[in-house]
């Protein structure tokens, strides 16, 4: 059986709410012996009203209650399935990971760095801006603006972008496919991310 929608509860908790207060008003009134007397009629009407209207709220709140509980409950499934292909993932890269990981060292050696310089160097390639560095290094913004200017220059590299390139390009350009018969040329990535165009003789 399908279930219905979080509107289609609303309105049929109103409409419950609503045939209620008319079925009750209708029966006090055949039941009721006493004149009629419109001042207490709208004050049993008020009352009946406001013990629907309470009944009614309670039921939307105990309704939504449950909706978010449910969305909560999706989202800490849908992590915990995020987090389970995140470490089948790692698990599947880690021996490549590591050879990545002890070239970039060999590299950094070649260009003469510091420890400093080697952990800034990798944070920059995680994607963190400089205050978020110096945070994490407990040092302050300049001195890590200072090391990021001495990582540049050792490696000869104009910036960010171009250190960042230099290690990442190959890993994350898309492969491009051979170009087929009759077409002039083929576009393929340089060193620091730029392209080139590179013609059939």
């Amino acid at each position: 059986m399908r279930s219905l929608s979080e509107r289609q509860i609303r309105w049929t908790l109103v409409t419950v709410g609503v045939g209620s207060f008319v079925v009750l008003r209708l029966l006090d009134l055949w039941t009721d012996t006493d004149p009629f007397s419109l001042p207490a009629f709208l004050i049993d009407t008020a009352q009946v009203l406001l013990l629907i209207t309470s009944a009614v709220g309670l039921g939307l709140l105990v309704q939504r209650m449950q909706k978010q509980h449910e969305e909560k409950m999706t989202l800490i499934r849908d992590l915990q399935v995020a987090r389970a292909e995140g470490a089948d993932w790692r698990a599947k890269v880690r021996a490549n990971l590591l050879g990545i990981k002890a070239e970039m060292e060999r590299q950094f050696d070649r260009w003469d760095m510091t420890a400093a310089e080697r952990d800034v160097g990798l944070l920059i390639l995680k994607g963190l801006s400089h205050k978020e560095i110096a945070t994490f290094r407990g040092t302050s913004e300049t001195t890590v603006r200072q090391q990021a200017q001495s990582i540049y220059r050792k490696s000869d590299l104009p910036g960010k972008t171009a250190f960042s390139a230099y290690f990442l390009e190959d890993l994350l350009t898309p492969s491009v496919p051979a170009p087929g018969p009759g077409i002039v040329g083929a576009i393929a990535p340089d060193r620091l991310g730029g392209i080139s165009e590179l013609t059939n003789p």
